[in-house]
């Protein structure tokens, strides 16, 4: 049984409960219909916080000592 790459999707709010949608792509290729009993792996996506500080000074030598 052939699979996908991994496709990522963001999780919504839907009363108490999370959900997902499955893009058209993956449901064409993998033949998924309305109400089919799937098996789903989950693995969260840790953010990458990489420049989100761009343009922040470096600490003086008084700043690290001081805490």
């Amino acid at each position: 049984m052939e699979t996908m790459e991994i496709t990522l999707v963001k999780a919504r709010k839907l009363g108490g409960s999370l959900i997902v949608r499955i893009p058209k792509e993956i449901v064409d290729h993998e033949d998924i219909i309305a109400g089919e009993t799937l098996g789903i792996s989950i693995k969260k996506i840790r953010k990458s916080w990489f420049g989100a500080f761009k343009g922040l000074k470096s600490f003086t030598r008084e700043e690290e000592f001081d805490a």
